[in-house]
Formats: structure tokens, C-alpha cells, sequence
């Protein structure tokens, strides 16, 4: 394996959500990183093991499955670990769920890890259920974050090209809703909507940026894995 604090390039480190991979990732980091009351800032000369925790967005559809593996460079994780080489990420991105869904499986992903990323909300819109009651599910995961002494980043809904024009309106008043959660819990807010959306077309992801109107295509995860994810301080 290369230096912690060198990117290796050739293989990101970006591990499928599997019991596998979770308990080797978990084995290494327990000892090493307690789990504390308050959040905390991570040295940056040692490796940072990463939870990412969400749907379809954050397991890399349509080209990568979270649990049997697929085109690596779908998932903006793998960007993001060719960006930094101290990252590690986990996975645990899983399609079709909503917060509710997510947020149950919080502490199985997180278990060992530094940084936790809470990303969810589009399936709740899509299943007709209140964007107010998503917005408390991802604030109920961000405090169990740093219940867990985890570092915690939040990610704000991508445009849905799909679900354009009937969608939009509930995308932004969520994104509206995580941005203030994310101000009251002093966390950082990760910018995926700006990242992807079509100056020109507001409310859609650029042709370019999505492979099928509902995910990133390759060069929408590069785009926010390069330009849209980044651990503050």
C-alpha cells in the first residue's frame, strides 16, 4: 500500500459496503481512533478512513453496486481518494432508499471510521414523503455522527433531470432545509447541487454530467469528487 499522505493514483482507496470490508476497516481504526463525545479534527499526516452513508448518489449508480462492486471511477468517492491519498472511503451508498432507510443503517457503516458524510433526501421526494420530515432524519444523522465522534460533512440534493419541472421546487426547499442543519450543527455542507447543475438549464444536471437523467455519469462523479468534496480545516 502507498504512503497515508501520497496519492496512489493507479488504485484509489474506495472499499464496496460489504461485511468484509467493513470489519477489516473497522479492526484497523478501532483502537486507534476512540469513539468521542464531540467532533474532531483530524491530523493530517495520518490515513482517514471515510463513511460515506446515502443512496444511489453516494453508492455510484448506474455504473457501481455498493455491495457487488462495478466501474470504480462511478462513484465520487473514488475521485475523491485520487484527490487526497490520506482518504479511505467506504462505501455504503445503497439505491432507492430513503433517510428513514439510511439513517438505520448509520452505525453498522460508521462503526470504526473518522469522517462520516450524510447524503440522502431525493427518494423521499420521489416517494411523495415531506421534505421537512427528510430534513429531521438527516439532522438525526448528523448528531448521531458526532455522537460517535465522527467528523461530519453533510451533502446537499443533486438537480433531477427526470423529475424536472414537478421536482424542483421540493429539491430546493430540501437543499434550503439541509443548508440549515448543516449551519445550526456547525457542519460542513457539501456543494453537489452547484456542481452539477446546467447554468443554462436551472434545475437539471448538465447532458454531459449525468448518464440517465437520475445519476452522474462518469464525469459528474469526477466533478464532485474532485471539486465538491473536501474535509474542511
Amino acid at each position: 500500500m502507498s504512503s497515508p499522505c501520497i496519492p496512489d493514483t493507479s488504485s484509489p482507496r474506495s472499499r464496496p459496503w460489504s461485511t468484509s470490508a467493513r470489519a477489516t476497516t473497522s479492526s484497523q481504526r478501532t483502537a486507534a481512533c476512540p469513539s468521542r463525545s464531540r467532533s474532531r479534527r483530524i491530523p493530517a499526516a495520518e490515513q482517514i478512513v471515510v463513511a460515506a452513508l446515502g443512496d444511489s448518489i453516494t453508492e455510484g449508480s448506474p455504473g457501481y453496486d455498493s455491495r457487488k462492486g462495478g466501474d470504480e471511477t462511478s462513484q465520487w468517492e473514488h475521485w475523491a481518494a485520487r484527490a487526497d491519498g490520506r482518504l479511505e472511503f467506504r462505501n455504503c451508498g445503497i439505491h432507492g432508499q430513503r433517510t428513514d432507510e439510511i439513517m438505520a443503517r448509520l452505525d453498522e457503516c460508521a462503526g470504526g471510521a473518522d469522517v462520516l458524510v450524510v447524503q440522502g433526501g431525493i427518494n423521499d421526494i420521489a416517494q411523495g414523503r415531506s421534505v421537512d420530515a427528510a430534513a429531521e432524519n438527516l439532522r438525526a444523522m448528523v448528531r448521531r455522527g458526532k455522537e460517535l465522534g465522527l467528523q461530519v460533512l453533510l451533502v446537499e440534493l443533486l438537480p433531477w433531470n427526470n423529475g424536472w419541472p414537478a421536482a424542483e421546487p421540493k429539491i430546493r426547499k430540501l437543499n434550503e432545509l439541509i443548508a440549515e442543519v448543516a449551519r445550526v450543527e456547525d457542519v460542513a455542507l457539501l456543494p453537489f447541487h452547484d456542481t452539477l447543475e446546467d447554468r443554462d438549464r436551472p434545475g437539471r444536471m448538465r447532458e454531459e454530467w449525468t448518464s440517465d437523467g437520475d445519476h452522474p455519469s462518469v464525469e459528474g462523479y469526477r466533478r464532485l469528487g474532485e471539486l465538491a468534496f473536501s474535509l474542511p480545516g
